[in-house]
């Protein structure tokens, strides 16, 4: 089944941050969000939203290009945030034990297109692009997310 798709105009980090965290509401073990979009689009603003909202405090959250992962215990579950930009081949992604996290996990993948086959079936699709006066997000929900998104307030 293809997935549903919408679009959210975001103005400014206040607008991402409101996204951020309605998002981070809906979100439960097991979920993979990946984070799609060039360089500067917002997909790490995103993912630092959702990981303050679910630990419930402001907590720092660099970018994992260099560590390529981030773990973050959050009181009802880790959260892992990936960016597998400096990754060469999809198998690397399996060293990273992503395979067992998209299981027990909320994984905020950035450079999902690193996983190859191993993207999971039902994961959410954001694709973030950087405009002149916003940052405009294309949301692809699989049916698994198409009832959790209609009451998504942004």
């Amino acid at each position: 089944m293809t997935p549903a798709t919408h679009q959210i105009s975001l103005a400014d980090e206040t607008a991402t941050n409101a996204f951020a965290t309605a998002m981070a509401e809906l979100l439960r073990a097991g979920d993979t969000i990946l984070l799609q979009g060039p360089i500067g689009a917002g997909k790490s603003a995103f993912a630092r939203g959702v990981i303050r909202a679910r630990l419930g405090r402001m907590e720092d959250v660099p970018s994992p290009t260099f560590t390529l992962v981030q773990t973050y215990e959050a009181p009802d579950g880790d959260i892992w945030h990936c960016d597998l930009y400096r990754l060469t081949n999809p198998d690397e992604v399996l060293e990273l034990g992503l395979e067992e996290a998209f299981q027990t996990a909320i994984c905020l993948i950035e450079w999902p297109d690193r996983l190859g086959a191993d993207v999971p079936r039902d994961a959410l699709a954001l694709t973030f692009a950087a405009r002149a006066d916003d940052h405009l997000v294309t949301v692809a929900a699989p049916p698994a997310w198409q009832d959790r998104l209609t009451g998504l307030h942004v």
